[in-house]
């Protein structure tokens, strides 16, 4: 979830409106505040087509890659309300979205750039792999967020099929917990003279495959890491992360905060 003063915006949907609903029960937004969801690609866990009657009713639009959008099978539902990208893009006024292309599976995925009300956030999840554009464009950032989805050797017992290992850790699949420290390091030292993130938050841990101790353990060795990091947890909302700066009243700030993961 990004919270803006221009309302909310919703990066993948991968829960249902319902699902959402309750997930942010008892703070100060509802389903009423969301005003557009941006697609990092098209998976089940990451877009539910449950969504589709909620969006035309309250005229939420859509925001996925030009290549994606052909292929998404509620289109014609959606109408203008769907806005395929190409490049960079507003989804609601005051916050820009610039994409970077990752190698997901066979039609890859998007991580961005997100820009506005004196904030910047880095968001990267479902990788296959760190492609140099990442470590180039994630500087100034206020919350760098990013996929740390496996650790290798619960993966290689995991009991999981072979086809299903080699799909998830082929470099077109998921991060590992130590390809993920590796690229917050080489963000880190590629922009160690500029200002650093205030958070380091990993997304998409695995519930079979993976450790909130273990990636506590291997981030924390970097002192660095370890003061900034932030766990997004299954079906437990995070207290919203500040990304604005220089003193913005409470209104006027740009905060990210994950209702599910």
């Amino acid at each position: 979830m990004l919270r803006t003063p221009a309302g909310v915006v919703l990066i993948d949907a991968g829960v249902g409106p319902r699902s959402f609903g309750r997930a942010v029960a008892g703070t100060d937004i509802s389903l009423a505040d969301v005003r557009a969801i941006v697609l990092t690609h098209l998976d089940s866990d990451h877009f539910r087509r449950s969504w589709v009657r909620t969006l035309m009713k309250q005229g939420v639009t859509v925001h996925c890659a030009a290549a994606h959008a052909a292929e998404l099978d509620v289109a014609p539902h959606l109408g203008a309300q769907l806005r395929p990208f190409d490049g960079a893009f507003e989804p609601i006024p005051g916050v820009s979205f610039v994409p970077l292309a990752f190698a997901h599976d066979e039609t890859g995925s998007y991580g961005f750039v997100i820009e506005g009300f004196g904030g910047r956030i880095g968001f990267a999840t479902d990788l296959g792999h760190v492609p140099p554009a990442l470590i180039e464009h994630f500087a100034d950032l206020d919350v760098l967020a990013i996929e740390s989805n496996y650790d290798p050797g619960m993966q290689q017992n995991s009991g999981r099929p072979w086809f299903l290992q080699k799909r998830i850790t082929g470099g077109h699949g998921h991060l590992s917990n130590d390809q993920a420290l590796a690229a917050v390091k080489a963000i880190f030292k590629r922009h160690e003279k500029r200002r650093l993130p205030a958070h380091v938050v990993l997304l998409h841990r695995s519930r079979d495959c993976n450790c909130p101790d273990l990636l506590r353990a291997l981030f924390s060795r970097d002192t660095r890491v370890a003061s900034r990091l932030v766990l997004a947890e299954p079906y437990v909302r995070t207290e919203w992360l500040c990304a604005s700066t220089g003193g913005r009243p409470a209104e006027q700030q740009l905060l990210l905060g994950f209702a599910a993961d």
